[in-house]
């Protein structure tokens, strides 16, 4: 396995290694240019590899310094459109509520490139010991998403948050959970205002209805009464 990486402040660094079984054979020094061995039959190849007439770590070592950043730095130009993609995330969460614990759920979406944070904080600092998280996903549409949750006992006075950071975004997210029982409150605050307006609507309505029928009474009353006297003065 060898490779070569190109850092932000333009340095290059290299590396290339052997293995046997899943385990490292050798591997060479990018200082010295030389092979080691890390196991003991690797001894007789690397002493090979390592002398004067052949100097097979010096021919590496150049290529990872010069032929591999000059391809690498090919692919990125091939490449640079998708590389330098951003995509904001998309954040949801949601709480699974029990009689003991509260499972957290925040789920992160639609986001690209690939690399994101994401974790879970407690009355925003970064309080939670562990947490379930799964791999980056690819989503049909070249972005990504990952879920973390995490099991929390809420308690009052506690908030809880899902902490989200990407290269898309200019600072990272904070995305709060609402406990169930807040917005059972928040609905039943709102059932009690529309049942208060509701009352003085049919309240009002009534005491209108009323006022009318009072003056029609009234009105008919007089009216009665100017027939009556007008009748008289006739007579």
């Amino acid at each position: 396995m060898h490779n070569c990486e190109m850092r932000d402040d333009g340095s290059t660094i290299g590396h290339q290694e052997y293995r046997y079984d899943g385990e490292e054979y050798m591997y060479l020094d990018m200082k010295t240019a030389l092979y080691n061995p890390t196991m003991a039959e690797a001894q007789i190849v690397t002493q090979r590899w390592n002398t004067p007439d052949l100097r097979k770590g010096e021919r590496e070592k150049n290529f990872l310094e010069s032929k591999c950043i000059e391809r690498l730095k090919q692919y990125l130009e091939f490449g640079r459109e998708d590389l330098e993609r951003r995509v904001q995330p998309g954040v949801k969460v949601q709480g699974q509520e029990s009689t003991k614990v509260t499972k957290l759920h925040c789920h992160v979406y639609g986001f690209h490139p690939r690399a994101v944070h994401v974790k879970w904080m407690k009355n925003g600092v970064d309080d939670i010991a562990s947490y379930e998280t799964t791999h980056v996903l690819p989503n049909p549409d070249g972005t990504y998403q990952i879920r973390v949750s995490v099991e929390v006992i809420p308690k009052d006075g506690e908030s809880y948050s899902c902490y989200v950071d990407h290269s898309s975004l200019k600072e990272p997210l904070l995305v709060k959970w609402e406990p169930k029982q807040n917005i059972f409150r928040t609905l039943v605050i709102w059932a009690v205002i529309s049942a208060v307006i509701i009352a003085v609507i049919i309240i009002t309505g009534i005491f209108i209805y009323k006022n009318q029928n009072i003056y029609k009474a009234a009105s008919t009353s007089d009216t009665s009464a100017d027939t009556s006297i007008e009748a008289a003065e006739e007579s």
